[in-house]
């Protein structure tokens, strides 16, 4: 008998029809012998046309009110997905978040969670029943609903599985794992059967929705291991866990490409000391997520500073630049919201030379102009005009041979030039 937590993304409930197909495959795993935790998101689009539908109303909604109408989504599918249960002769129960004591920090719309008090979960497993949860929603110590932001029933899920001590969590999607590439893009990207945690959170940040980044931190800081795969079939899907020997050390595990970000330059500051501070404190205070940041070379005194920001956050970004840049005396800024981040990521960059020469040279050949770049141990990211997105992501994805299988730094030649 297994603990498993089960995660369902909106496509996967996104019908009265799907979600009677989940409830046959909790009943089915239930019947195997396992307990069960269900943890589910809102219906398809739901939360995108909650969302429109604030709008409708306000351009600027209050991050509490709009935490208390996002809520309602996930809190529909949940007693949907009870009653199929039931109807289907078995037991279950749901919860909201706030219920089973999801209890998180205060930041609404983006908040984080703290801890679990899985009682209430354990009460209900030890009565036989299957447990639904509705990701995505905690509550403060003092009673406030928070959202967790986008994608975050996959960390609801496994902060659950942390939690309660369960064996495993799976993360059930419309796709049948992790690609090393989009197969939007590129049809013949292959599925990875295995994947490192330091691997996975480097592509969640830069831009494989496959898995929330937190979801993946969290993961990694419990020791959960993931096994994310396809609602729609019983094909083995991707397993995260720790990196151990048995895995390969790929050069390259993937080729992401985020659309999200804009890039915002202030342009002639005073180069003096504290000037980022300046720039960077604020934008902190307004709880503005800065990705990638660039500082030109100092000419007569001042220089340029760019940066990238989630398209989400331009509201905010927008106002708290203006500040900056009068506070500072700047002449001028501006806003680009037709960029993407083009990111390679792989655990054998560690060691491995060549992957930022062939990297450059292959966007070069195609045309494909840089604007940024930044790199960790295992990942280098670019800036490029988001309208050259899929060309980048096919160039690349062809020039490390990716189509042909995974390429290791204990087996590849190809790379072995410098950099």
């Amino acid at each position: 008998m297994a603990l498993v937590v089960m995660k369902f993304g909106g496509t996967s409930v996104g019908s009265a029809e799907r979600i009677m197909a989940v409830a046959q495959r909790l009943i089915s795993r239930k019947m195997e012998g396992d307990n069960v935790v269900a943890v589910v998101s809102a219906m398809g689009d739901v939360t995108d046309e909650l969302v429109a539908l604030s709008r409708q109303i306000t351009d600027c909604p209050q991050e509490r009110e709009m935490d208390m109408l996002l809520a309602t989504g996930e809190q529909v599918t949940i007693a949907l997905l009870a009653m199929a249960i039931h109807s289907l002769g078995h037991e279950a129960v749901s919860f909201t978040g706030p219920q089973i004591g999801i209890v998180t920090d205060s930041g609404h719309t983006k908040a984080k969670i703290k801890e679990i008090r899985g009682d209430r979960i354990s009460e209900a497993l030890a009565e036989g029943q299957i447990v639904i949860v509705a990701g995505f929603q905690g509550t403060t110590a003092d009673g406030q609903i928070t959202t967790l932001g986008r994608g975050g029933s996959d960390t609801t899920a496994v902060a659950i599985a942390a939690g309660i001590g369960a064996d495993l969590c799976e993360i059930f999607t419309d796709v049948d794992g992790v690609f090393i590439a989009d197969p939007r893009i590129v049809p013949d990207a292959r599925k990875l059967d295995f994947i490192s945690y330091e691997e996975m959170l480097e592509m969640s940040a830069s831009g494989a929705r496959v898995l929330q980044l937190r979801s993946v931190e969290f993961a990694r800081n419990h020791s959960v291991v993931i096994h994310c795969r396809s609602s729609f079939t019983d094909q083995p899907g991707t397993i995260v866990k720790e990196a151990d020997n048995q895995m390969e050390m790929a050069i390259i595990s993937g080729v992401t490409h985020d659309t999200s970000e804009a890039k915002v330059t202030i342009r002639a500051v005073p180069d003096t000391p504290g000037v980022a501070a300046t720039v960077f404190g604020a934008l902190a205070e307004a709880g503005v997520n800065v990705d990638m940041i660039i500082q030109n070379v100092s000419e007569q005194g001042t220089t340029d500073i760019s940066f990238t920001v989630p398209k989400d956050d331009l509201p905010k970004a927008r106002s708290s630049t203006e500040r900056i840049a009068n506070a500072l005396g700047a002449p001028s800024w501006n806003v680009d919201e037709s960029i993407a981040k083009i990111s390679l990521v792989g655990a054998g960059m560690k060691t491995h030379p060549g992957v930022a020469a062939q990297m450059f040279g292959a966007l070069a050949d195609a045309k494909v102009n840089i604007d940024m770049i930044s790199t960790s141990s295992i990942r280098i990211s670019c800036v490029i005009a988001e309208e050259q997105t899929e060309v980048a992501v096919r160039a690349l994805h062809d020039s490390f041979g990716l189509a042909k299988g995974q390429v290791t730094a204990e087996t590849s030649s190809a790379h072995d030039r410098g950099v």
